[in-house]
């Protein structure tokens, strides 16, 4: 088992197309462990290996490999850059210690860019930055690198700056060392290190003086010695920051092409020399699961074996779990227990995972990222442990659906396999759903956007081989309470002799803001009250919760709604946990029947490239669609467009754009929120 300080467990994150996929294949090249560098135009990569992956030329599924780099392990996930697809980056993140975010050149900083960075921010990881594509024509570092510190407060530090622009970008300059750092070789494989001449001094020096100030700010050391003059050890500049670096205080930035293999094995050098490893990071938060208490876990292989799983790849034989040990050492056939389930289950094979291909082990330590063959009923989020240590980590939370399609086989006799395929397509992605339409009974597959459901689609043809009729897209609209109003609801029942009475007062009302998080929250003033039974309380949010997710009156689900419990009124012999559930749910229903609802359709924010002369024919198009244009930002020849507009509105867009724009254009889509229907 490798040492905990020589492991790093990293995500690559970036908006479409800002070459996440061409960086990691590089990487694999420079390590040994391909034998080419694999392009995204010939369909040769290795991370991107699912055949609708190479046909569109973009990351779907998250892929994670195991590159060996400077005597250390660096276990990377390649996380795909569309938003329909961010499921993939959240549960990347979630098992990540740091993160490699990539921007373009050209593009700089982009909505899906802004999106990983936050949720990379939200768990709490380092970063480091890499400015991509500055071979191409209207590429700026000065530009990308000031446009990230205005976006990002201000984190962003340059470390390496590009020697030529556009086409002449062939070398790098280190703003550390000030060393040229030059390529050579059929794939740039031979990396040199020269001082730098003196025409590139001046330039270097100003980024350095920048770079010092930051580390000034940070380590009195470097203070003193900047502010007398004297020579700053590399060793010392290094150090802090590194130590800027994992405390979030700041984010270098490099530079480089992954496409003509520029810049790469620095990228590499940077994620060892600045990014933690699982002993930087210690302690892993947790629960116990006898009490619900919050405990901690050490990385320590001596230890009761936990680890967390982030990823399934569904079988009907087998499902291949991906895992992220936290702690402990796990044996190749040992016995645990998913502590969500308290099935006991077998983790028959240890995989080290290499993208499509593995490897196996005998044991694994923690720390470490790997494959599990054998558990069964187990799902993302679980939790496998030892059964002398039953604990469980955070579950992950993933975004709502947005939009829906009617499935259906070709043939009847294809039923059966359609249903086990779609089961397994929702097994593997926690932002698929299978759910019935009331009025005609079809199969309905919900999803994040028209992409990720046709993507899906085509992989029931391709490659579970069960051909399927689609239905037309339709949106997937929620509900949320008119107003504020404070519910009392009595429930008394007969069920044979036994009398089952129980009454509940609940809160409700609406969030001021319809915006942000989709969901709703609930609260309890009930564990409060000394003499509450909590088997009691704990039930009756327990059914508020699920009670909310039933739906409003035109039957959607709610959202935007705030319950809080506030007293619960149980009898002797009368009242048990089935009497609190009762009288929850009644008062649920009764708050959607007296309040009322408001029916609200999913707003997206919009984000197009354009040609300059083509912005015209943009606008005249998203007019009439309600869309509402926020901003307008010139980059050379290219405009980005930024606004939001109804879901609803943009069926088919995908089709008309290279129309408007003779092929020129692109667009991304996200959730924004939700806005009243009639709006």
């Amino acid at each position: 088992m490798k040492p905990l300080d020589e492991i790093r467990n990293i995500a690559v994150i970036a908006h479409i197309d800002a070459g996440k996929t061409s960086t990691t294949e590089a990487m694999l090249y420079y390590s040994g462990l391909t034998h080419r560098v694999g392009q995204i135009d010939s369909g040769t990569t290795v991370m991107d290996y699912l055949d609708e992956e190479r046909a569109r030329g973009i990351t779907i599924k998250a892929a994670a490999a195991t590159i060996p780099w400077r005597e250390h392990l660096i276990h990377l996930i390649d996380t795909p850059g569309h938003i329909d697809f961010t499921a993939e980056v959240e549960r990347s993140l979630r098992v990540s210690d740091g993160a490699v975010v990539i921007f373009s050149g050209v593009e700089g900083v982009e909505a899906q860019s802004e999106k990983v960075w936050n949720q990379a921010t939200h768990y709490r990881l380092p970063k480091i930055a890499l400015i991509n594509k500055l071979d191409r024509l209207g590429a700026s570092f000065p530009r990308v690198l000031a446009e990230i510190n205005k976006k990002f407060d201000d984190c962003a530090v340059a470390v390496q700056v590009p020697v030529g622009v556009e086409q002449d970008f062939h070398m790098i300059a280190d703003v550390l060392t000030e060393e040229l750092i030059s390529f050579s070789g059929d794939s740039n494989q031979v990396v040199e290190r020269n001082p730098l001449p003196d025409k590139l001094g001046d330039e270097v020096a100003e980024y350095r003086d920048k770079l010092i100030e930051r580390l000034a700010d940070y380590s009195d050391t470097v203070a003193e010695l900047y502010l007398e003059g004297r020579e700053i050890p590399l060793a010392t500049m290094r150090e802090v920051l590194r130590k800027m670096t994992m405390a979030s205080q700041i984010v270098p930035v490099l530079a480089g092409s992954a496409k003509n293999s520029i810049g790469i094995q620095p990228v590499m050098d940077a994620i060892v020399s600045y990014l933690p490893s699982p002993s930087d990071i210690g302690q892993a938060p947790c629960f116990r699961v006898k009490d619900g208490q919050p405990c901690t876990l050490e990385p320590d292989d001596s230890a009761p074996f936990a680890g967390l799983l982030f990823k399934v790849v569904a079988s009907t034989s087998a499902d291949l779990l991906y895992m992220r040990t936290y702690s402990g050492t796990l044996q190749a056939g040992a016995r645990l227990v998913n502590s969500r389930t308290g099935e006991k289950v077998s983790g028959k094979q240890i995989l080290r995972l290499f993208a499509k291909s593995t490897e196996a082990l005998e044991q694994v330590g923690p720390g470490d990222i790997v494959g599990l063959i054998g558990p069964r009923n187990c799902g993302t989020g679980d939790t496998l442990c030892d059964s002398r240590h039953l604990v469980a980590f955070e579950s992950m939370q993933f975004p709502e659906t947005v939009i829906a399609m009617a499935v259906e086989p070709r043939t009847s006799r294809d039923k059966d396999r359609l249903d086990e395929a779609l089961e397994l397509l929702c097994r593997e992605d926690p932002t698929l759903t299978l759910g019935e339409d009331s009025d005609t009974g079809q199969r309905l597959l919900s999803g994040m956007g028209e992409l990720h459901l046709e993507i899906n689609l085509k992989r029931l043809e391709h490659e579970f081989k069960v051909p399927a009729r689609a239905g037309a897209p339709r949106v997937a609209y929620r509900e949320t309470l008119k107003d504020q109003k404070t519910i009392t609801a009595k429930f008394h029942k007969f069920l044979g002799d036994i009398e089952l009475q129980a009454g509940v007062t609940i809160l409700f009302r609406p969030f001021k803001q319809a915006r942000g998080q989709d969901t709703f929250s609930v609260t309890s003033r009930l564990e409060r009250q000394r003499e509450m039974p909590k088997n009691f309380a704990r039930a009756a949010q327990r059914a508020l919760e699920d009670g909310l997710k039933t739906g409003g009156n035109s039957g959607y689900s709610l959202i935007y709604v705030e319950a809080e419990l506030t007293d619960l009124e149980i009898h002797p012999d009368k009242t048990n946990e089935n009497a609190v559930v009762g009288a929850v749910l009644q008062a649920v229903d009764q708050a959607v029947r007296e309040i009322g609802t408001i029916v609200l359709e999913p707003l997206m924010r919009l984000e197009i490239l354009s040609p300059t002369d083509k912005v015209g024919d943009i606008s005249s198009y998203l007019q009439p669609r309600r869309a509402l244009i926020q901003e307008l930002v010139s980059l050379g020849q290219t405009e980005r467009i930024v606004c939001e507009v109804p879901l609803s509105e943009m069926f088919g867009f995908g089709k008309a754009l290279p129309k408007l724009t003779g092929g020129r254009g692109s667009f991304t889509m996200e959730p924004c929120g939700y806005q009243n229907k009639l709006a």
